[in-house]
């Protein structure tokens, strides 16, 4: 069975990686193709590396040009999804790249993005694990018809802590996490501050302080899994390379956890997952090593003298941070394998 797919915001890096994935994928049929300054344009004069799509136009991201497909993917900016899926009907598959929907709290949402909270739709992050009994989110993400895509940083800090506070490991106080990001994490619009010359052998901060709009959706993904408030200090960093993220998450471990038993939850919780995989001790993740995948990497170590668990976690922010997620997500609400499309091998060198 072949189901058709709109995608909007086709002209920026989300929605191009979107297009490249499905365009491998069996079993869609790409339809619209939507942006908004640029409709009119040549897709491959935006995309050039979307070869088998470079002749199709871009129409304006409408409501009247997304519907009618059976999958609608929203790749636009915060606050622009809502209007628009809203008008969509009810029984279309639609997929939110942006953050509109992921947060259960409206104080959080007006706090940290400052417009009308749209709502809630399932967390498009089927590895998470939501409770003690080890169960996935993506039971809530067969059949969906509405889904939330994570941020790229909240997919790796929640892939690497959630399995230890679902666990009961972790100490749900103190937890701080620090990532850095490929510069493709701050979208395609023109920014001076990310030009070549001023990324280029350079490190920096920003959102520094509890002020990253990311903040609530992690503590929001490591409550669950722990039952608990989990209060979290998280610093993001700007990265000179293109696209990844490597991210560093420490918590405080009760006395008496073992690093045996710390491994055994964490190679537990993933042993059965297709795209993340707990690397052999001693072996630690990079970057290069899931560029272009879905998959994510990770490796912890116990800091015994300071009480805390240590886990790096690499992934793609493009693609397991955001398209691959989407398509991943998108696969479970049409009944397909979880991996249709998502094949793909890392990138090297």
């Amino acid at each position: 069975m072949t189901f058709s797919a709109a995608v909007s915001g086709a002209s920026g890096y989300a929605g191009g990686e979107v297009l490249r994935i499905l365009a491998g994928h069996p079993q869609i049929e790409i339809g619209a193709v939507g942006a908004h300054s640029n409709a009119g344009q040549r897709l491959g004069e935006l995309q050039p590396h979307l070869h088998s799509l470079a002749d199709r136009v871009l129409v304006d991201t409408t409501v009247e040009n997304l519907a009618g497909h059976d999958v609608v993917f929203l790749a636009l900016p915060h606050g622009a999804s809502a209007a628009i899926a809203a008008q969509l009907p009810a029984e279309t598959v639609v997929i939110d790249a942006g953050a509109d929907h992921r947060l259960d709290s409206a104080e959080e949402w007006d706090q940290f993005y400052g417009s009308p909270h749209a709502g809630t739709w399932p967390y498009g992050l089927p590895e998470l694990v939501v409770d003690a009994e080890g169960t996935r989110q993506r039971e809530q993400l067969r059949g969906a018809t509405r889904i939330a895509v994570p941020g790229c940083y909240p997919t790796s800090a929640l892939l690497a802590l959630g399995p230890g506070f679902a666990a009961g490991l972790l100490e749900p106080e103190d937890v701080v996490i620090v990532a850095a990001s490929g510069t493709s994490g701050a979208g395609k619009a023109v920014k001076a501050h990310l030009l070549g010359s001023e990324v280029m052998g350079s490190m920096s901060p920003y959102g520094v302080g509890g002020a990253h709009r990311h903040t609530p959706e992690i503590e929001q993904g490591l409550s669950k899994a722990a039952g608990r408030r989990v209060r979290i200090s998280f610093t993001p960093t700007l990265a000179p390379m293109p696209r990844g993220i490597l991210t560093t998450a420490t918590a405080r471990v009760p006395e008496g956890v073992t690093a045996a038993q710390l491994r055994e939850a964490w190679e537990t919780a993933y042993a059965a997952e297709p795209f993340v995989t707990v690397l052999p001790e001693g072996r630690w993740p990079s970057t290069k090593s899931v560029a272009g995948s879905n998959h994510a990497q990770l490796q912890l170590a116990h800091d015994a003298r300071a009480g805390r668990v240590i886990v790096t976690c690499v992934i793609d922010n493009l693609v397991k941070g955001t398209a691959g997620g989407a398509v991943q997500s998108m696969n479970l609400a049409l009944g397909l394998p979880e991996d249709t499309g998502l094949t793909l091998q890392g990138v090297a060198p």
